[in-house]
């Protein structure tokens, strides 16, 4: 039996123009209220990503936020100016649902698209460029505020009338967690092959996962965090 997790969308958001931004190249400021999101296999008709290889891909055709943490983040002056949904660069934004509540591998049901939770965003130098604070990316990943991406299951439309249904459940693991233990400071085997039990999980972040297994060690986060200011 499906379960409502969200009665309404609060904002719906495309864009297809890539901008220069302090010399890197990012649609994140070319997002606009759309009254549907066309979903297709690969993309979202009218939607296009700078740089694909990260923000891309089947496993991220779908980008959602929850609205209220845009309050959180101000509250902590990590913005320099006001800013709203969708300065995030998300495609669906919601109020009353977050990370605790969604877990990797969920199938959900919004409008006539079936969907599935890959993986938490994993923040980059870019968030530090749009919201004018250094480590803004940096305090994404130490909050987990960070929304997550979808694989599309089933093509349709998805309109901000539309409800959230959560179909079924294929992990007890949440977005939350998934980004506390992707994320740990120290290296830990036993919590990295819980993650990579959780079906549904990104192929880039499985890859991730096991590259850190082989090599018994964490990549560097200092170019993504910080970019060239590193």
């Amino acid at each position: 039996m499906s379960k409502r997790l969200v009665k309404s969308i609060s904002g719906l958001y495309l864009g297809d123009q890539v901008q220069m931004h302090n010399g890197v190249a990012s649609c994140i400021n070319q997002k606009h209220a759309a009254k549907q999101l066309t979903v297709q296999f690969d993309h979202v008709i009218g939607n296009r990503e700078a740089d694909p290889k990260h923000h891309g891909g089947l496993d991220r055709v779908l980008h959602h936020f929850p609205r209220e943490h845009y309050g959180q983040y101000r509250r902590w002056d990590l913005m320099s100016t006001f800013c709203d949904a969708p300065s995030m660069g998300e495609n669906i934004s919601t109020v009353g649902l977050n990370e605790a509540q969604v877990n990797i591998g969920d199938i959900v049901q919004i409008g006539d698209v079936t969907l599935q939770v890959t993986q938490p965003r994993s923040p980059c130098f870019k968030l530090n460029l749009q919201f004018g604070h250094p480590k803004f990316a940096l305090a994404m990943q130490e909050s987990r505020m960070c929304g997550w991406f979808y694989r599309v299951l089933s093509e349709g439309d998805i309109r901000p009338s539309d409800s959230i249904f959560l179909l079924e459940r294929k992990s007890d693991i949440s977005v939350a967690k998934a980004m506390q233990i992707y994320f740990l400071a120290e290296f830990d085997a036993e919590q990295y092959q819980t993650l990579l039990g959780c079906e549904g999980l990104a192929q880039s972040w499985v890859n991730s996962l096991q590259r850190r297994l082989d090599l018994q060690s964490i990549e560097d986060w200092a170019m993504r965090l910080y970019g060239n200011a590193s």
